[in-house]
């Protein structure tokens, strides 16, 4: 029979020496980690992959390495040792150019952590378990998969969003992402038993960065998700009567002049008036 979770195994003692080494030696710690003028300017591109070995603390990485022998050992059984490192180091390098490209601007943006790589794991096992049950650590209830799956994409994105704690939201996205992405390459036949919860989590995911990409002001303005508030707020009212509506063009006459109407609004002014009159 073949052997499984051994790469689990040797990805934890490689990760633990090299957490070690970072905690120990300051320069190792700040040659390694993620670093966006490091990677952007000086282009060393190493940092996508050496700030997954190292973490902040003891604390850090027992959480990192608790979640990914959870369920390394499944991913390896079911994919094979090969596909597991490429879903692995894929899922890792995929976080970290979502962070990279969501904090270009921010020359200061610096993260360690093996989030994302342990992000894309975790999402292959909710696909292709998604109706198991997902504990957490001192919490003493469990959720199914696809519901953990769920709830994973939406504090990753309310996070991103308020970058209001020092967690790396942005590697837990894109390592999820690029972790549903890679197993379906790697098994295709997922995607046809499995559709509903693939395209459950890729679906908000892709929306919330697409929305992201055309309001970039939405990382920078509390409360902002693309539109103001208070036009969301008229919108949302009912709609006035054409008295009400014919009231406000005649009001905007008798302050700034006939010529102040677009062209719609001096239609839409005889419209009524004709309706009305």
């Amino acid at each position: 029979m073949e052997e499984t979770g051994v790469l689990g195994i040797l990805l934890l003692v490689f990760t633990g020496l090299f957490t070690y080494k970072g905690l120990t030696d300051r320069v190792y710690y700040e040659r390694y980690l993620f670093e966006v003028d490091g990677i952007l300017l000086r282009k060393e591109y190493t940092r996508l992959i050496s700030s997954g070995f190292l973490h902040v603390g003891w604390l850090h990485f027992g959480f990192n390495m608790i979640a990914l022998m959870s369920f390394s050992d499944e991913i390896e059984r079911l994919m094979g040792g090969p596909k597991f490192l490429i879903l692995y180091f894929g899922s890792l390098i995929g976080g970290n150019l979502l962070a990279l490209y969501l904090h270009r601007n921010h020359w200061n943006y610096r993260a360690v952590g093996a989030s994302g790589a342990i992000s894309g794991v975790i999402m292959s096992f909710i696909i292709f378990h998604p109706n198991s049950e997902i504990g957490f650590i001192l919490i003493p209830f469990q959720l199914k998969s696809w519901i953990f799956g769920l709830l994973f994409v939406v504090v990753s994105i309310f996070g991103i969003k308020s970058q209001g704690d020092n967690i790396g939201h942005e590697a837990h996205l894109g390592g999820a992402i690029v972790g549903v992405l890679l197993t379906i390459c790697l098994s295709p036949a997922v995607l046809l038993e499995k559709g509903w919860i693939i395209l459950a989590i890729l679906l908000p995911s892709f929306v919330f960065l697409y929305w992201v990409i055309r309001n970039p002001e939405i990382l920078m303005i509390q409360e902002y998700w693309g539109f103001n508030t208070k036009d969301l707020w008229k919108n949302s009212r009912m709609q006035p009567t054409k008295e009400e509506e014919m009231n406000q063009l005649l009001d905007k006459i008798r302050k700034n002049g006939i010529k102040s109407l677009s062209k719609k609004e001096r239609d839409r002014l005889k419209e009524l008036r004709d309706e009305l009159l």
